[in-house]
């Protein structure tokens, strides 16, 4: 049953458009993913990261999953907590666990598919939610679909684990309502979990702007709220955060030392935004189709490629935000979005919703826009809606983008030009911006052409609606992946044939790295390989500290340059592969870019290159340097030290002094390629005899002439421990971020095992917290089931409720069976309509006319 706060009126049961809601946006979304898959041998291709990230990322962790190799994951960059560096990506999404069910080989080919149930499911939790706010189910709908096919949620298929956020979030609103205003327990509670779970990223940003949805509604005396019913409150946000702690707690641990979240904006830079076309990229985003997050149209140099800056409604655009501003000034829905509003507009009010990140992202967007949609259907099941007014403000807004932008003289070269592009001369940018505009223009007019026919009947408008909104997202989807699929790397020469389905052969072997030059992003990764290259923005602490401090740049990815070569001996790397369709790994002279890389074979589309200055995993120095000495050398010569000496701290110099000379009292040799291969010999000589992955770490086997600190060059982790020959060692950091561990003469076993910080605690806690709320779950069953609780609104509503509740069963019984046949009720295109008892009417009033349409 279905109840409008905004009218005295009372709808008698419809047929509810839950499943209808889904299966249209199943069949809506196939429409936008098929086709690319039919071209693409059965795979879903796109460009940017979900190639080089979401795939790859998904086969890796599918694989690990099923081997059981859940610890440390040696082919994550230079190795990497798994859980910590996937909570985020996937190992919460319920998405992912389904593609356990299939082999390894077949996950590229579930991507496509599970895109698309996950916008049948984004339009069917939206659905859940505004149904509440409703007269007619098929409003509902309608607000359901306009939220699974914005521009957000189409511009965010080039991330992909987006969507889960996107999924639960209307569960996490529906949960809070049911709780606040019906006392139905545990929906909260199970909603906070699971949003928890699936990205603790957008849950930080879910956690902000579900504090503000619920004091703006309880202060607008939307809903009225007993201390007991606000604890409730208070404990299912409490308890369903910690039953998710089994991997979120893992996954805080991981990204703490992260130095994308170590600063915050400070100054002026925390007011406002340093560019004055971020606030008109704001705007402008929410009246036209999503740019490509790489490729920008309207505000390129707003320098926010990325940052998930969309939220266009198809065919209605922001005309019905416009229309409920202005017909319901005091609703709690507009001071919500008012308050969102306010905030995107101020950088550290905007960064409160991404875990306080100094980069701008507009990455919760999306819950704004949720209550945009409801806006939008109840302005359009309301009969005396200001819609002209909104679609006059939404048209003008649009033609003002559209014309200044497209229009307005600047000088080129000396000539005056029409048009405010970087590249004007580009004609893809100017086909594409003209394509955005009309685009955005034919959905008003399409919305006017729907707001005649709502003049017929409600019903009408909305079937036509759904329909028109599905047409649009097809056609304004479908140019979006092809043109975004237009500057990927040749889909089936690269992406299919040398990635996806790539094989190359190498010998079987844990004790090397491989190095991809000038080919994609996590090729390595695609062929199962461990690799100095990644594009991931969760890896160990270490790693980003000793790039940073050798001097190689590292936000969000690993690609050292040629310059150093001394890094891919200090790394163990062995073979280098580059694409043969790609950048050469050869110079004017015909020689290869770095020192003491010599051509082996082509193999799989690649030229294969063997390092011959590589040594492997576990060998010894002679000599140590300070930091001082260290950093008395420009950084890009810090790598080639590092085949020197071992960089130690002072404590560590104190310690192990007497088993190594300070290199300051040794011959010191320069860095020339001749030095290179020299230092890459001498360690070679103490390289482990053996070095051996598992699912639980590591061994070497060492031999060793004295005692001797043993170099692994894996980042440093709390979660490892080691022993040598089964007594427990201590871990020494060494080299701005790998481990080593001392041993003694002679022959040693050295073994390294890894156990994620936290899992045991996660575990703990959660295990303790799902105990708790069932208790509470069933305690909470029992007393309500014998004792009637008030549904909690404001006091002018509480007579409607109470008649609503006890007497609407008995009248909608008589209407049912005296005077009509049951299934003209489902037939109806507008609900019956049953206005309550009132000092005017006396009695009920029943719109029965709509019986004899």
């Amino acid at each position: 049953m279905s109840f409008s706060k905004e009218k005295s009126s009372i709808l008698l049961p419809q047929k509810e458009k839950a499943l209808f809601t889904f299966f249209t946006a199943l069949i809506t979304a196939s429409a936008l993913f098929l086709p690319y898959m039919f071209l693409s041998k059965g795979y879903f291709v796109f460009f940017g990261d979900f190639n080089v990230q979401q795939i790859p990322f998904y086969k890796l962790c599918h694989k690990a999953v099923r081997e059981g190799n859940i610890y440390w994951s040696f082919n994550t960059d230079l190795g990497a907590n798994f859980i910590g560096s996937y909570a985020f990506y996937l190992l919460g999404s319920p998405f992912f666990w389904i593609t356990l069910l299939f082999p390894n080989s077949f996950v590229p080919y579930l991507m496509g598919p599970l895109l698309i149930l996950k916008f049948a499911l984004c339009a069917l939790t939206a659905y859940l939610y505004i149904r509440r706010f409703t007269k007619y189910a098929y409003s509902a709908s309608l607000g359901g679909l306009l939220y699974a096919f914005s521009g957000f949620s189409v511009y965010n298929i080039f991330f992909n684990h987006f969507h889960e956020a996107i999924i639960v979030f209307p569960l996490l609103l529906l949960g809070l309502e049911m709780l606040m205003t019906e006392n139905k327990k545990g929906v909260f509670a199970i909603a906070v979990a699971l949003s928890a779970a699936v990205n603790y990223f957008f849950f930080f940003g879910m956690a902000v702007f579900t504090l503000i949805y619920f004091f703006v509604r309880v202060l607008s005396g939307a809903v009225k709220l007993t201390l007991t019913r606000f604890l409730n409150v208070v404990f299912e946000a409490v308890i369903g955060f910690l039953m998710s702690s089994l991997i979120v707690l893992p996954a805080i641990a991981a990204v703490l030392g992260n130095g994308r979240l170590s600063d915050f904006l400070l100054g002026w830079s925390a007011i406002t935004y340093g560019k004055e076309s971020i606030y008109l990229n704001i705007i402008q985003c929410f009246f036209f189709p999503p740019d490509l997050p790489a490729r920008p149209v309207f505000f390129p140099e707003a320098n926010v490629k990325w940052s998930s800056l969309a939220g266009w409604l198809p065919i209605f655009s922001m005309a019905g935000v416009f229309a409920f501003f202005k017909a319901r000034k005091n609703s709690w829905l507009k001071r919500t979005v008012g308050i969102c509003i306010f905030m995107a507009l101020v950088p550290i009010l905007n960064s409160s919703f991404s875990a306080l990140n100094t980069a701008y992202y507009a990455r919760w967007f999306f819950m704004p826009i949720l209550l945009m949609c409801l806006m939008t259907v109840q302005m359009g099941e309301d009969a005396d809606a200001p819609f002209g007014y909104g679609v006059g403000w939404t048209l003008g807004i649009t033609l003002a983008f559209s014309l200044v932008i497209g229009l307005f003289p600047q000088k080129t070269d000396g000539k005056i030009t029409l048009g405010l592009f970087t590249k004007p001369q580009d004609i893809t940018y100017l086909s594409r911006f003209i394509y955005a505009c009309v685009t955005a223009l034919i959905g008003i007019l399409v919305l006017c052409v729907l707001l005649k026919i709502r003049q017929n009947g409600i019903g009408r408008f909305l079937k036509s609606a759904i329909a028109c909104v599905c047409i649009m997202a097809v056609i304004y989807g479908n140019v979006f992946i092809a043109t975004g699929r237009s500057h990927s790397y040749d889909i089936k020469n690269v992406v299919i044939d040398r990635l996806i389905e790539g094989k190359v052969t190498l010998p079987k072997d844990d004790g090397y790295r491989i190095d991809v030059y000038g080919g994609v992003d996590n090729t390595a990764m695609y062929l199962g390989y461990p690799s100095i290259n990644a594009f991931h923005s969760v890896v160990p602490a270490s790693v980003m500290e000793f790039y940073d401090y050798i001097g190689v740049e590292r936000s969000v990815a690993s690609r050292p340059d040629t310059e150093y070569p001394a890094l891919r001996t200090l790394l163990s790397v062995k073979y280098l592969l580059n694409d043969t369709t790609l950048d050469k790994f050869i110079d004017g002279d015909g020689e290869p870019k770095m020192a003491g890389f010599k051509y082996l074979k082509t193999d799989g589309g690649y030229y294969v290159y063997e390092n011959q200055n590589y040594v492997g995993y576990g060998f010894s120095y002679d000599h140590y340097m300070s930091y001082a000495y260290a950093d008395s050398f420009p950084q890009r010569n810090r790598s080639y030290l590092m085949l020197k000496a071992m960089l130690l701290d002072d404590s560590q110099i104190k310690k192990y002094s007497d088993i190594m000379t300070d290199i300051t009292e040794a011959e010191f040799t320069g860095f020339t390629d001749e030095d290179l291969k020299q230092d890459a010999e001498t360690l070679s000589k103490t390289q482990a005899q053996s070095f051996k992955i598992d699912n639980r770490g590591f061994t070497a086997t060492v031999i060793r002439d004295k005692k001797s600190l043993v170099f692994f060059s894996v980042p440093y982790d709390e979660g490892f421990t080691a022993t040598v020959d089964g007594v427990p060692a201590e871990i020494e950091r060494v080299n701005k971020g790998f481990m080593a561990v001392l041993v003694d003469a002679g022959t040693s076993v050295i073994r390294f095992n890894y156990r994620t910080p936290m899992l045991d605690t996660g575990i703990y806690v959660s295990l303790i917290s799902i105990i708790i709320f069932l208790i509470y779950f069933i305690i909470c069953g029992i007393y309500l089931g014998r004792n009637n609780t008030e549904t909690v609104y404001p006091e002018g509503e509480q007579l409607l409720e109470k008649w609503k509740r006890e007497d609407i069963a008995e009248e909608t019984k008589r209407i049912r069976e005296e005077r009509y046949e049951p299934s003209l009720l489902d037939k109806l295109e507008e609900p019956l309509i049953v206005t309550p008892p009132n000092e005017n009417n006396g009695g009920f009033k029943i719109n029965t006319d709509i019986f004899d349409k």
